[in-house]
This record gives C-alpha cells, sequence and structure tokens, in this order.
C-alpha cells in the first residue's frame, strides 16, 4: 500500500494509517521518525489536526492524546493563537531536567544516587576545564567567588546558595560539551530542590576550597584541582544527607 505523503515547508513527512489498539504510541512513534529522518525539522509547522487525522486513520481526540504526549516530552510545541499550530521543538535541556525530576519524586532514583552521579561527572568536567579554561574564564569564577563570600559575610544565604551553584554551572559550560551540561544543569537542579528542603546550613570551608580548585586551576594542576573538587562534594553531601537523616 502506498503511504500517504504530506507536504511540509517543501519536505516530504510520510505518515501511515495506523491501529487503533495501539494509536497514542504509533503516533508518536511516526512524528518521531519523520524528525529522525530529517523529514521534519525544528520550527516546522505540522499539518493541520484534520489533515493528520486522515492519514493516521484515527478520531480528532486520539490524535489530541497523542500530540499531547509528545508535548510534554519536548517534542512538539502546540500554539493556541490565531496563526498557531502545532510545531516540532527546538532541542530543550528542560525535558532533561524535567525528566530527571519526575523519576526522583517517584522514587526511582535517590539523593544519594544523585550525589553519586555528581561526584563521579565532576571530576571528567574538572580535568576537562583545568585543560580548556581561558584566562577570562578563570576572571569569571573569581568574581563568583568574590560574590559569594560578601554574601555569606553578609548573612544572604539564599544568593550564597545561588552562587555556589552558578559556580558549578560556569565550570560545566567551559567543557563545551551541551551532553555533560545539560545531565548537570538536571542533577545540579534536583539536588537544588532537595537541599531547599532540608536547609542550606553552614559551609565555612566552601570558599576556602573554591579558592584552592581556583589555584590550581591556574596552575594547570589537572590531579590536584579533581581531589579537591571530588573531596569538596564528598564532604558537602555528607553533610547534607546526615541533615536529612536527622529531619526524619
Amino acid at each position: 500500500m502506498t503511504q500517504p505523503e504530506q507536504t511540509i515547508d517543501g519536505n516530504r513527512a510520510i505518515f501511515a494509517p495506523i491501529s487503533t489498539d495501539s494509536a497514542l504510541d504509533e503516533i508518536a512513534k511516526q512524528i518521531r521518525q519523520e524528525i529522525k529522518n530529517n523529514r521534519l525539522k525544528p520550527g516546522q509547522k505540522l499539518p493541520p489536526e484534520r489533515d493528520l487525522c486522515e492519514h493516521f486513520g484515527v478520531s480528532r481526540n486520539t490524535l489530541r492524546e497523542a500530540l499531547r504526549a509528545l508535548q510534554v516530552s519536548g517534542i512538539i510545541e502546540i500554539r493556541k493563537v490565531a496563526s498557531g499550530g502545532t510545531f516540532i521543538k527546538q532541542g530543550d535541556k528542560n525535558v532533561v531536567i524535567t525528566g530527571l525530576r519526575d523519576l526522583y519524586d517517584l522514587g526511582s532514583i535517590t539523593a544519594e544516587q544523585l550525589t553519586e552521579a555528581r561526584i563521579m561527572l565532576s571530576d571528567p568536567v574538572i580535568r576537562d576545564v583545568c585543560v580548556k579554561a581561558t584566562d577570562a574564564d578563570l576572571a569569571d569564577l573569581e568574581e563568583n567567588v568574590a560574590l559569594a563570600e560578601a554574601a555569606h559575610k553578609a548573612g544572604n544565604h539564599d544568593e550564597r546558595a545561588r552562587l555556589h551553584l552558578q559556580f558549578h554551572r560556569q565550570l560545566v559550560r567551559i567543557s563545551g560539551n551541551p551532553i555533560l551540561i545539560m545531565t548537570m544543569e538536571a542533577i545540579l537542579q534536583v539536588l537544588s530542590e532537595f537541599v531547599a528542603q532540608i536547609g542550606y546550613g553552614e559551609h565555612k570551608y566552601v570558599i576556602p576550597s573554591r579558592r584552592r580548585l581556583l589555584s590550581f586551576l591556574t596552575e594547570r594542576n589537572v590531579d590536584a584541582a579533581a581531589a579537591e573538587m571530588t573531596a569538596h562534594l564528598h564532604r558537602v553531601h555528607q553533610h547534607y544527607l546526615s541533615l536529612r537523616k536527622s529531619s526524619n
């Protein structure tokens, strides 16, 4: 049987009639496949619902359910305005964050596992940063530490916590690897929510550790920088995990 075709911005997206028993999964699978085949691209608008229903051989309610699932997954964007419609979405790191947060909230992963993953990822990140960091990068990190120290002295714990997280985000961005950046961002986001629930606490050792780390980065001392970060993270996370146990 010849598959019906739909022209979208000059591309030929091929959608085939599907079995109603697996309609939702099949619709999502075909749209994902067309993206993979480069026949649907970010920013492109899908055909109207009426046409999609005809191509897939499903009801409008079934189609809308499938599209909502793709929207939650971050694959499409549904714009409900006069010139709206359903569009293939640009890549969004928030999808990774949402997925990890959901797994944590559901109990599929624990704070201990997130901590372990963060420590494991930080070692190669620091080693990479030690090689790649420019003078400007190091200056930005120095500024972050100075601002965090000022926030600490002023008793502004929320700002101090924000700057501490920003420091780690700056480090992983220097690596330039989008997979590492998205993964670390997701871990940091979920862990920051965990920490906010139990309280930030007092960390007099953080700023001294930051300054030692910056010294090692400036010297391009890869092993010392990695060891400093690993020891620091073990100490920080052990502190928060012990706080959680005492609060339960």
